[in-house]
């Protein structure tokens, strides 16, 4: 186990730069997970922290060591693959032994560290089956205990869920989560799928065309976002912006432009009432939730969060208000002004 640190790292494909001098500390043992948009260079940056993609520019520490320019071979990392890459005339055993076997291990060191990933993984009962006989969510775990079994200084994880199903993608964000707290282990991972970031990393790095838009925990980031940017990309439904001309009688710092609300901190109420006003449009009923979408003029469409035995339907006008401490301020250039 190790930290990484990135120190003004770059990254160009000819006359295209596709990192625009990235700095970040990964402390040992951190759950870090890079988000955004897709073309933001968050797998990109993985690739170069394994070694797969050259570095143009700047350092990639691992420990106390400049790992830069050796090859991923020397660098101590696990990778683990949206694509599982098993080996389909192998059995489990075989396939998690593989690099073990590989490396030239004594046969039964093999046996001992496969046994041990097994019962981590709950593969146990897997061992002698082969790939075909597994299901997504089983293939998966064994790509990740052929990781294990290196005993590794990081894993990288470059969307291991994505072609899974809601059910399996649930249930896997549960054994990631459980092999963090079991291992202990350093872990960086990218998805364009939000709600594994906030459900599952210490920190999240947000990045935008390149740049880090922000770096902060899952709260961090939802409750106080540094910018419009990650303020409508974390969150879902995303925040509600709309130019502070919009709504009424709500005191805002000097040189605010835009002001954000989400969904779940507007309340609704007669029409006349409230800061802003609105038609219903559409409702979205989730079980214990229901999603209001509504049309409010200059403010645009708006998304409010209510019980889910709401009784309002759509043309229904109404007041919308926002909780005070909640509001969020942004200027002309995006930025978030706080108090």
């Amino acid at each position: 186990m190790s930290s990484i640190e990135l120190k003004a790292v770059e990254k160009w494909f000819g006359e295209l730069q596709v990192i625009k001098g990235v700095d970040l500390s990964i402390e040992e043992g951190e759950f870090i997970i890079f988000v955004g948009p897709s073309g933001c260079g968050k797998s990109t940056l993985l690739r170069m922290i394994a070694g797969l993609e050259e570095t143009s520019r700047g350092q990639i520490m691992i420990g106390d060591r400049d790992a830069t320019a050796e090859p991923p071979s020397k660098r101590g990392l696990a990778m683990v693959f949206q694509s599982y890459a098993l080996y389909p005339h192998m059995s489990v055993r075989d396939n998690v032994g593989f690099p073990l076997k590989s490396a030239g291990l004594p046969k039964d060191e093999i046996a001992a560290k496969v046994d041990e990933a097994a019962r981590v993984l709950k593969l146990d009962a897997y061992l002698d089956r082969r790939p075909k006989d597994l299901s997504g969510g089983q293939r998966q775990r064994v790509a990740i205990g052929r990781s294990i079994v290196r005993d590794p200084t990081a894993f990288l994880f470059d969307e291991p869920l994505s072609n899974l199903d809601a059910a399996l993608r649930v249930e896997m964000r549960y054994e990631i989560a459980k092999l963090h707290q079991t291992l202990k282990s350093t872990m960086i991972y990218v998805t364009h799928d939000q709600v594994e970031a906030m459900t599952l990393a210490d920190r999240i790095v947000v990045l935008e065309f390149g740049r880090i838009a922000q770096v902060g925990s899952p709260r961090q980031l939802y409750e106080k976002p540094a910018n419009l940017f990650v303020a409508q990309f974390i969150g879902s439904p995303r925040m509600n912006v709309m130019p502070t001309s919009a709504a009424q009688n709500t005191a805002l710092p000097d040189g605010a432009i835009s002001l954000g609300i989400r969904p779940e901190h507007i309340s609704i109420g007669d029409a006349g009432t409230g800061h802003l006003q609105g038609t219903v449009d559409v409702l979205e009923y989730l079980g214990a939730d229901t999603f209001v979408i509504l049309a409010c003029g200059d403010a645009g469409q708006i998304t409010a969060r209510v019980n889910g035995d709401s009784d309002l339907k759509p043309g229904d006008k109404v007041g919308l208000t926002f909780q005070e401490g909640d509001i969020h301020a942004f200027d002309a250039n995006g930025l978030a002004i706080t108090a």
